[in-house]
Order: C-alpha cells, then structure tokens, then sequence
C-alpha cells in the first residue's frame, strides 16, 4: 500500500461510486492519491455475484483513476462495529494515513451503511491512539494516525449536507463509474430479479441529485456530505469559489 490523500470507505462496492465518486475523481484531478476501501464483497446483493462485483469495482477503479482499492471481506449483512473489525480497519488507516476519510451515511435505508459510518468514524479515532498497537503485514509495529477529516457522503436518503463540493466537470464521469455496475443498475436487457437500485428511476435519480445540490450553491452539480464535527477554516476567502 502506498500513502494517500484521501481514502474513501464503502460497505460495498458500488457506494463510494455513488456517493462521492465525483469527490473523489475532483481531487484526483487536484494532484492528490486517492484509495478505496470496500468492507465487503456486496455477497448478499439480489443481483450478481461476488465475481462480478469484484470485476465492475476494477472498472470502476480504472474509471476513477484510483491509486489502489482493496476489500476488506467483512461479512456483508453481518459485520460488527466491535474490536476485532476496528482493529482490521485501523491497521489500513495507519497504511494509507489519509488527511481525509470520506465514509457510508449516517442514516439510511440498508443497515450496513450506519453501521458502517459508525464503524469508520470509530475506526478513525482510535487509530490516532499510541497505546493501540497494530503491526504491518511485514510485522513492522504501525505509528498512530488520526485523519484530520471525516466526511460522511448521502445515499438513498435525504440527508441535509453540511457541505457541498461542486462537481460539475465530473458528473459525466461519475454517471460512467456508477454504470461499471451493470449487474446492479438499470439495464433493460437484463433478465435478473428488480431491486429498488435497478430501476430507470434510481440511476436518473443519481444524476438529478447531484444536479439540484449544484442548483443550491450555483454551479451545474454537487455532491453533499455531513460530518460528525465541526467544519472550520482559517481563511474565509476558501469558501470563496
């Protein structure tokens, strides 16, 4: 693994596609690395199967020009916010030693993704603490580290952002990510169960989504994110677009 700027957290593959994929592709335009976590293999998804996940998350990866994207093999469904998927995850914050971790929300309709934000957000504190040893693949003891910011992105759910990053010159870009996940989304020559996620609705819903959060701070897209802390800044002309 290499150092990062920016690590992005999904329960599965096909979250951070949809939750903050032009954040992610905006800051790899920056200059800056960015890597992908996803906890489990989405085994339990109606659609597909984990070989075809693990081949649409590749694309998606490439798509995205990420600097590397791993899966942690959680249990999809089942995974815990206790000790032992702590400790998992924060030996891979200590790897990559993110300035900025973006994560599940905070609330919503599949109960992965809150367990999930509480799961990262727990995960990121207590990788900042000395006394909490973990050690590298190579046996090497890990130093301590703590992001400085943790974001947590919207998903099926209307969640009012307390941030809003433009993304209007990676919306089309996004779309594309989202749609690596053939077996997941709208396709109408598929002849797989629907879903909720299936539907014509739920992929032009990705895009109007992202169209009225660029509406409301006067650009041609957005993406909207919360954060348990609060947000602040030393120089008020950064807010200044």
């Amino acid at each position: 693994m290499q150092v990062v700027d920016l690590l992005a957290i999904g329960a599965h593959p096909d979250d951070v596609e949809l939750g903050c994929s032009g954040a992610i592709m905006r800051s790899i335009s920056q200059g800056k690395k960015v890597a992908v976590i996803d906890l489990t293999q989405g085994e339990l998804g109606t659609r597909g199967s984990i070989e075809t996940r693990k081949k649409e998350a590749q694309n998606a990866a490439v798509l995205m020009g990420l600097s590397e994207r791993i899966n942690m093999e959680f249990k999809d469904g089942f995974f815990k916010n206790d000790e032992t998927h702590q400790l998992a995850l924060i030996k891979k914050i200590r790897e990559f030693q993110p300035q900025i971790v973006l994560c599940n929300a905070k609330e919503d309709r599949h109960i992965d993704h809150p367990k999930a934000n509480k799961l990262v957000n727990h995960a990121c504190f207590l990788s900042g603490l000395e006394k909490i040893e973990t050690y590298d693949s190579s046996g090497n003891k890990q130093n301590p580290w703590r992001p400085k910011i943790v974001l947590e992105y919207i998903q099926w759910m209307d969640i009012q952002p307390d941030i809003v990053l433009d993304i209007s010159v990676q919306l089309e870009a996004k779309m594309n990510a989202v749609k690596a996940y053939k077996s997941q989304f709208f396709n109408p020559n598929s002849s797989e169960k629907e879903t909720p996620i299936s539907s014509k609705n739920f992929l032009e819903s990705v895009r109007y989504r992202a169209q009225n959060l660029g509406r409301l701070i006067g650009t041609e897209a957005g993406e909207g994110f919360t954060s348990k802390n609060l947000l602040s800044t030393d120089n008020l002309f950064d807010l200044v677009r």
